[in-house]
């Protein structure tokens, strides 16, 4: 019987150190500043053999996520001109937003549900969203879907 695969979006600093440098290993592969497997890991400082151990099994958020839907929710400050900052960021990013619902504010904090289409030409959306989430009245932004 086959293991169900599943998947973990996780922010950057609950991820183990040694996943991070097969990332990185794999991006100077990717961009050619190394010219082998052995080369790569040295310059990250990790064995061959922890990369090949994980190089299937990690990848930035952004790398998989084009021609995908996303679905966040965020909580936001009830204050004119917020959600549009919002928009304009998904905007700057070439991102498509399918579906918006916005809930009645409850003391002053509304939250906010978007359905955004992941294009190809859609810039880094792990940056988009550290953007979303710097906004000053953004209190709380989870991604609750990716399809």
């Amino acid at each position: 019987m086959e293991a169900k695969t599943s998947y973990f979006v996780l922010k950057k600093k609950a991820v183990p150190e040694v996943l991070l440098k097969v990332v990185e290993a794999k991006r100077l592969l990717d961009s050619e500043r190394a010219d082998s497997v052995q080369e790569a890991t040295e310059m990250v400082g990790i064995s061959r053999s922890s990369f090949y151990k994980y190089k299937d099994d990690i990848f930035p958020f952004h790398d998989n996520a084009k021609g995908k839907t996303i679905t966040m929710v965020i909580q936001m400050d009830d204050e004119p001109g917020l959600l549009s900052v919002v928009l304009r960021t998904i905007a700057d990013y070439h991102a498509n937003i399918l579906t918006i619902h916005q809930s009645i504010p409850i003391n002053g904090v509304a939250s906010l549900t978007l359905s955004i289409d992941v294009l190809p030409n859609t810039g880094d959306v792990s940056m988009m969203v550290d953007q979303i989430e710097q906004e000053t009245g953004i209190h709380y932004l989870k991604i609750l879907a990716r399809e």
